[in-house]
């Protein structure tokens, strides 16, 4: 997962706004935030927000229009670099995806090495920063990444540690204490129904009856959970085009 993948391909070009606040998406009076650059961030600007609303929080904040055939361009290079790790390669947006490295480690080493080694890769030949997570199913890896990213405060940036692992067999341990909100599909709506029936956390959906479950969220919806809620995962990675080899 690309850090403030948007914000940095624009300092990339304009290397004067390295360190400032920055925000992608139309002007201070009107559009939405696509990005915000971590400082930014530290005065609570999100992406989705309004750019009004972001304006205001950050008012010295250099708003520019976004260039997504620039930012395509940048992508398919970064692409090109997770492609010399691992032909199975499965691309979430612009800025994401998945790499199933399973193959890999008897050329490049462990699931970790390779991992800093995509991060320094990135680093050196397109000049931004990424954040890995790594684990044995896409979601779970999914969630790492967001451990593995820099998190941004009223009082400071933290960096992050770039990369995040979870190991088999420490799933459950991980993903319990998480909240709800952390599960992928659970949106606004979804979430204010599950603290209506009293789920806060990730465990209390696993530990949860599955009948109780389907009458908050629906019967398809419920299991979605159950089952993340448990690290039941066994989706492959599926590449846009064909691998040849491993």
């Amino acid at each position: 997962d690309m850090n403030a993948f948007f914000v940095a391909c624009e300092q990339l070009r304009r290397p004067e706004l390295v360190g400032k606040a920055v925000i992608v998406g139309g002007s201070a009076k009107r559009g939405v935030v696509a990005a915000a650059s971590y400082e930014a961030r530290q005065f609570g600007v999100r992406s989705a927000m309004a750019s009004a609303q972001a304006s205001r929080l950050c008012p010295h904040a250099v708003f520019l229009d976004g260039d997504h055939d620039y930012y395509g361009e940048i992508s398919a290079r970064v692409f090109e670099v997770f492609r010399q790790f691992t032909p199975l390669v499965e691309g979430l947006s612009l800025d994401e995806a998945f790499l199933d490295v399973t193959g890999a480690q008897r050329i490049f080493g462990d699931a970790r090495t390779i991992a800093q080694d995509v991060r320094e890769a990135v680093r050196s030949r397109i000049g931004l920063a990424c954040s890995v997570g790594i684990a044995t199913s896409k979601f779970m890896a999914k969630l790492a990444t967001e451990f593995a990213k820099p998190r941004a405060s009223r009082q400071r940036i933290e960096p992050g540690p770039g990369v995040f692992e979870v190991a088999p067999g420490g799933e459950i341990a991980f993903l319990h204490p998480l909240e709800v909100g952390m599960l992928w599909g659970v949106g606004p709506v979804t979430l204010e129904k599950l603290h209506g029936i009293g789920l806060k956390t990730v465990g209390d959906i696993a530990n949860c009856e599955l009948r109780i479950l389907e009458l908050a969220v629906g019967e398809g919806h419920a299991r979605h959970l159950h089952d993340l809620s448990r690290a039941i995962d066994d989706r492959d990675v599926e590449p846009e085009r064909e691998a040849k080899s491993i």
